[in-house]
């Protein structure tokens, strides 16, 4: 799964999530949905977003945007 694919799949879980709190307990949940708005929109003008910057720190992409989940495997080196 690439990085993008993982931030819109968290990002429509968030905001469904939000909708369906604000209808359950209250209409304050709508907050939720409406910051995960706004860290979109921030994402695409500064090229920051929390989890691809925090699964890039634990090693779990590589350079093609893909993640790994648990980590990157190194190849054993051959010997000679």
């Amino acid at each position: 799964m690439k990085t993008d694919s993982l931030v819109r799949l968290l990002a429509g879980t968030v905001v469904l999530i939000g909708t369906a709190l604000s209808w359950l307990v209250s209409p304050w949940w709508l907050l939720l949905p409406a910051f995960v708005g706004a860290n979109l929109i921030q994402s695409v003008f500064t090229g920051f977003c929390p989890p691809t910057l925090l699964l890039a720190k634990m090693g779990w992409v590589d350079e093609t945007g893909v993640i790994h989940w648990g980590g990157i495997r190194k190849q054993p080196e051959a010997r000679p």
